[in-house]
């Protein structure tokens, strides 16, 4: 469960409970759990919630449980229940052999549901479901009871061990809690505790008919396992009591609480799962692991490291009243990270060729660089210098304003690494686009520091054309143009430019000699990238992790980017 690299976290409201549940000796040992629902892969948001469960076992010596919320087959998948695991681990955590389901206790909590019937506090209910809704009133008038809800305990019983053996289809009934119908809390009315549906469970198959509501399923799962604080964020503050109600109510082996905390909401990011399946089912996204999404499989696709986005979940901390965060934080937390660890290559991402006319033909010679500037552990490696070159086209400009102190006709510039080059010549196309810089460079200036002392004022990255790596890179920006995108509408604030593709980027060999390891590296004055799952032999494809800067907020001229 450990993670060596941790920063220890700073107190919150959830930990101040812990430790005075532990200093009244209310609890011996903490046991947290992290409870998805295996319908759909986990998001930017679940992070917070498994730094909080697991930490906290962590830290206070005790225990989280991994388990699935497994109460709706017809929307429950293996893939889905892979990836949790899959991302659970990714992000620094281990459950041991604490892995349960929610389907564990099946059998328990139908006989828990037997017992609120014979004591006269559940029923079966044959209405429709507009029916039900109908008559479960609104916020400001009380709802209406069932005309089913003074059954005989007998009928009851009998009607739902009926509908336990598939006797009735899809909808024909419920069984529901007798609460309250005119209680304020619109969760107690009468929720429901079973509904029928006839379909294959990843893990019970066709043993079973009906499936139990999460609300029923969800706290007396806690007590199975023992669960001393159950954590969960604001939308369950008002399931609170019906959690209470129903551990009153039922002989379960252990007396949980439950605790809510601020949800993770980002600026230029919908967290809704609805949304999040409706972009992959749409198209409008590659897949979950689209390193577009805000999933966690497509944050370490898109080369985001883990320590980072524990970081960054540390320092928002747990709040009591829900905000939002700026994406430029998370980011922030990201470059931090990779600043230390990413070894340093270079990429012409837009290659404009240049040919250094005073470099003699057919050769070539080795220049060492750096793989770290404050890392000298990292080492050096050799690169390829030669007579021509790619340089990136934007260091470009015929006729430069001022302040332009890249490539132009007449300037002198650092080649990093190598030589101090001018442009003498410009070749352009048909269409009067520059397509190759001729230039000469000064072989006195070797490694980039010319012995007379003169200076120049721009150090440009560049590529050997005869020894780069053709590659596609691609540039990731924010997928909705608005920071607060509209989960309802959220199809017409899909940003276009989310992904820009350059099929003809050029790279570093020492890039393509890298296997295909996913840490990401960075592209000096470009950013950080990471090698994408697409490579093949012959063919590299890059996805930008993060700029150096947080550039978005020019590019789409929004505030608070």
């Amino acid at each position: 469960m450990a993670v060596a690299e941790a920063t220890p976290p700073g107190r919150d409201f959830i930990r101040d409970i812990v430790q005075a549940d532990l200093d009244a000796k209310r609890h011996t040992t903490v046991v947290t759990r992290f409870p998805p629902e295996p319908n759909g892969y986990l998001h930017i948001g679940h992070a917070k919630s498994i730094c909080l469960n697991f930490g906290i076992a962590e830290e206070f010596g005790g225990r989280c449980h991994l388990r699935f919320d497994d109460t709706n087959p017809t929307k429950e998948e293996q893939e889905y229940i892979d990836a949790i695991e899959r991302d659970v681990r990714w992000l620094g955590f281990d459950w041991g052999k604490h892995l349960f389901h929610a389907s564990d206790y099946f059998e328990r909590l139908y006989q828990w549901a037997e017992d609120l019937i014979r004591a006269g506090k559940a029923y079966v209910d044959d209405q429709s479901q507009d029916a039900m809704r109908a008559s479960r009133g609104t916020l400001t008038e009380p709802g209406r009871n069932s005309p089913y809800r003074e059954r005989a305990v007998a009928e009851n019983l009998d009607l739902f061990r009926r509908m336990r053996a598939g006797e009735f289809p899809n909808g024909a009934r419920v069984l529901r809690a007798k609460i309250d119908m005119a209680s304020g809390n619109i969760n107690l009315r009468d929720p429901v505790l079973y509904r029928i549906l006839h379909a294959n469970h990843p893990r019970t198959g066709t043993q079973w008919s009906i499936y139990p509501s999460y609300d029923y399923a969800h706290g007396q799962s806690d007590a199975i396992e023992g669960i001393t604080h159950s954590i969960c964020t604001l939308e369950f503050e008002d399931h609170r009591p019906l959690y209470d109600w129903f551990l009153d109510n039922i002989a379960v082996p252990s007396r949980p609480h439950q605790y809510e905390f601020a949800r993770l909401n980002l600026t230029y990011t919908i967290l809704s799962k609805r949304v999040l399946t409706e972009l992959v089912r749409g198209g409008h996204v590659g897949g979950w692991d689209d390193p577009r999404m805000p999933t966690l499989a497509g944050l370490r696709r898109r080369g985001v490291p883990a320590e980072a986005l524990r970081d960054f979940i540390r320092r928002i901390g747990v709040a009591k009243a829900n905000s939002v965060v700026d994406m430029a934080m998370f980011d922030h937390a990201v470059r931090e990270v990779l600043n230390k660890s990413a070894r340093r290559r270079m990429a012409v991402l837009r290659p404009l060729k240049i040919v250094i006319e005073n470099y003699p033909e057919g050769q070539s010679e080795e220049l060492e660089a750096i793989n770290h500037p404050d890392d000298p552990s990292a080492g050096t490696r050799k690169i390829r210098f030669g007579r021509e070159l790619y340089v990136e086209r934007d260091d470009f400009m015929e006729n430069p304003p001022k302040k332009f102190y890249r490539l132009s006709p007449g300037k002198e510039v650092r080649l990093r690494y190598a030589y101090f080059v001018t442009c003498r010549e410009v070749i352009k196309d048909g269409a009067g686009e520059a397509v190759e810089l001729r230039c000469t460079y000064d072989p006195a200036t070797r490694g980039g520091n010319a012995p007379d002392g003169r200076k120049v004022q721009a150090t440009l990255h560049w590529v050997s054309a005869e020894h780069s790596v053709a590659s596609e890179v691609r540039l990731y920006n924010p997928l909705f143009m608005s920071p607060s995108p509209d989960a309802a509408n959220f199809a017409t604030d899909i940003n276009p430019n989310a992904l820009e593709v350059l099929a003809d980027a050029r790279v570093e060999p020492a890039l393509a000699q890298g296997g295909n390891s996913p840490e990401a590296v960075q592209f000096e004055r470009q950013g950080y990238f990471c090698l994408d799952p697409d490579s093949k032999p012959g063919k590299l494809v890059f996805n930008r992790t993060v700029g150096l800067r947080d550039t978005w907020a020019k590019v789409s001229g929004a505030k608070g980017a």
